[in-house]
């Protein structure tokens, strides 16, 4: 693997020009090769991340997405804004992975370092640990002629091939072997992984977990349909493989290949990840969790609000139902409208989409509904923000938009501390705060 001649490290979020003074990227442009200006045009085109080429040199400007992509001599690594231990607990938590000794869980955030080997790191923890278990073993039925006879004798084949014509019978038996779906995926699982770290150490104990594997397990092609079918044959018996296969299923999706029927995607060079999804997730996990006596519902349907005319829709198409992350309900009354979203609204400004998606989401409701922006930061100081949805005449409150700041290092606090009665009260309180502010 040849060394890219610009290595370029930045946060969330974060720009850099080559128009600024001192930077890296004044004069760097990309190599003239059309693949990989249709890949930076790409990225650009779906806000995974902005490259663009200018009079003074590229311009990169990240936004929820962390990993690295390389972009011919342009090697560009997005790094999350927290890290080390926090990142690994709320990590784990958001996506019930199990806690197992990473080596690098103090030391994640050296430069060299990408998100990606965060994850690969626990996927190298998870499938070892299943190794020194045992793969999991499933019944495979073969027909096969045998000396020595083994499970049931197949009489109708003899009869068929006018009785016993060689020193063997036809037997039908069943072996437990380890070359079944699930450990076929694992094996994939770490040729990708392999493929997407930079980091040779770890590299090599990816290669020693291959060869443990290729000797009994085959290949296969691992796509979105695979992971489908493995995920419908799952059950309690393969429970402790879940953490391993959740990995995999993000790695996969963060090189390009999508998980979703509609969206196809693309193959990077590389590895991105949205952060917007283990947000998503850590905040729905820790609410479900901890809001007692309330109904967290993910992606809830507000239906009803915008529907065609139906003298004038000549597509005959289905009216928009929007959908924010959480909805809060009580005695199926809807009390609370959240959405998370990963971008730290404290330090950055807040886009018009944001903030129009998060007024319908309020108007849709009769009654003192606030519509909220769960967003993370890691300001001790930062507040919650209210923006008043006004009758533009008469001056009216029709309705409130809500930017509530969610202190990631608190809440990490919070998951990582042993379960005792008086932590058990701090969940609950953060997790009132978080759906309904101050109380």
């Amino acid at each position: 693997m040849t060394t890219p001649r610009i290595s370029i490290h930045l946060k969330e979020w974060e720009n850099l020009s080559g128009s600024e003074p001192g930077s890296r990227l004044t004069g760097a442009l990309l190599e003239d090769n059309d693949e990989i200006k249709d890949v930076a045009r790409e990225l650009s085109k779906t806000g995974m991340l902005s490259v663009l080429e200018l009079r003074e040199g590229l311009s990169i400007a990240a936004s929820s997405y962390v990993g690295r992509v390389t972009l011919g001599d342009v090697q560009i690594t997005i790094h999350p804004k927290i890290s080390g231990a926090p990142l690994v607990h709320l990590l784990r938590y958001a996506y019930n992975l199990r806690d197992l000794t990473l080596l690098t869980e103090t030391g994640y955030g050296d430069e060299k370092q990408g998100f990606q080997e965060l994850l690969i790191h626990q996927l190298v923890a998870e499938i070892s640990e299943l190794v020194s278990r045992g793969l999991y073993r499933r019944y495979r039925r073969t027909d096969q002629n045998l000396i020595s006879p083994r499970g049931r004798i197949d009489i109708q084949r003899i009869a068929n091939q006018g009785g016993v014509v060689q020193a063997m019978l036809p037997c039908t038996y069943h072996p437990r072997l380890e070359d079944c779906l699930i450990n076929q995926v694992l094996l994939q699982g770490l040729h990708l992984a392999a493929r997407l770290t930079n980091d040779w150490m770890l590299r090599l104990q990816l290669y020693k977990l291959v060869n443990f594997f290729q000797d009994t397990i085959s290949s296969i092609r691992l796509d979105r349909h695979v992971l489908k079918r493995l995920q419908r044959e799952m059950d309690r018996l393969t429970a402790a493989y879940q953490p391993a296969i959740t990995i995999i299923g993000m790695l996969l999706v963060a090189e390009g290949i999508s998980l979703s029927e509609s969206q196809p995607g693309i193959r990077l060079p590389g590895f991105l990840f949205d952060m917007n999804l283990f947000f998503q997730a850590l905040l729905s996990r820790f609410l479900k969790e901890n809001l007692q006596g309330y109904d967290v519902r993910d992606q809830y349907k507000i239906r009803g609000m915008l529907t065609y005319d139906p003298n004038h829709n000549p597509q005959k198409r289905r009216a928009p139902e929007p959908r924010p992350d959480y909805v809060i309900l009580q005695h199926s009354k809807v009390v609370s409208i959240l959405d998370a979203k990963y971008r730290d609204l404290w330090e950055n400004s807040l886009p018009p989409s944001m903030l129009y998606q998060l007024a319908m989401y309020a108007l849709s409701q009769q009654g003192a509904v606030d519509a909220v922006i769960l967003y993370p930061t890691i300001q001790p100081d930062a507040r919650e923000a209210k923006i008043l949805i006004r009758d533009p005449i008469y001056g009216t409150n029709h309705a409130h938009v809500m930017l509530r700041p969610v202190n990631l290092l608190c809440l990490e606090n919070l998951i990582s501390t042993e379960r005792k009665i008086n932590i058990s009260r701090a969940r609950a309180a953060f997790a009132e705060h978080l759906a309904f502010g101050a109380l």
